[in-house]
């Protein structure tokens, strides 16, 4: 596949991952020292009953707060939902489509790209095989040319990080990009990105919209119990796009 390179801007850090669970035994622990001091002012005055009493009642919360499930973000059940449906796909690992997910949100909602449509361009260009390369020397998850890319792939360490996923997703997603802004038509940006302007049949085009279409309705059947359970809790998502495939 073919595409032109764009400026690299700086990488930013990934949000970090809610940890509900920790904040939870947090306020446990502040409860228990807070608890501790009142119980000492009052074994002083009333005796040790209510030691025992205030005892049993921490006792009590803590078992209900350890008992209580780890919630899931929102984003996690989404990201979890789309990395299965990928792995069974492509046959690959869970634990890969799961981080090519959450690097294709991460990119996306920094250039302004719906994640999905990276995603599906993924599907297609490598069908989620971080080492492919092709016979015109394309590599990676988004099959970047490393002569084409050179300063870009220099952020990321030179022309080796092309196969490494995060630089690939984010080089491919900003030319992507690049294309979308200067033809605002997203078939041709997506013909343009596969070097297939010349195909009348937008057969590219037709390929990476089925794909994206498929994990639009996974999306959309986000119901059972939670993705732990390798099922995600009851959820839908809506989003509105523009003609161009961007969300808005």
């Amino acid at each position: 596949m073919f595409a032109k390179s764009i400026p690299e801007t700086s990488a930013a850090d990934r949000p970090a991952d809610a940890l509900p669970r920790v904040r939870q035994l947090l306020t446990l622990v502040l409860v228990l020292t807070s608890l501790s001091t009142l119980i000492v002012l009052l074994e002083e005055r009333l005796g040790v009953r209510v030691l025992g009493s205030a005892l049993a009642v921490v006792q009590q919360e803590a078992t209900a707060i350890l008992a209580q499930p780890e919630a899931v973000p929102a984003d996690n059940e989404r990201h979890v939902a789309l990395a299965e449906f990928l792995a069974k796909r492509y046959k690959v690992a869970q634990e890969l489509t799961l981080d090519f997910v959450r690097i294709a949100h991460a990119e996306g909602g920094r250039v302004g790209l719906d994640p999905l449509l990276i995603m599906a361009v993924i599907a297609v260009e490598s069908r989620y095989n971080p080492i492919a390369e092709s016979v015109m020397g394309a590599k990676g998850l988004m099959q970047i040319i490393p002569r084409f890319h050179g300063d870009k792939l220099a952020a990321f360490g030179g022309e080796r990080a092309v196969f490494d996923p995060e630089a690939n997703i984010r080089v491919g997603t900003r030319i992507l990009k690049e294309y979308f802004t200067k033809t605002g038509n997203l078939g041709i940006a997506l013909q343009m990105y596969a070097g297939a302007l010349n195909d009348d049949n937008d057969t590219y085009t037709t390929k990476v919209l089925g794909e994206k279409q498929r994990l639009q309705q996974v999306v959309a059947n986000m119901t059972g119990p939670a993705p732990t359970a390798t099922r995600v809790s009851q959820r839908r998502e809506r989003q509105v796009e523009s003609p161009l495939g961007e969300r808005i």
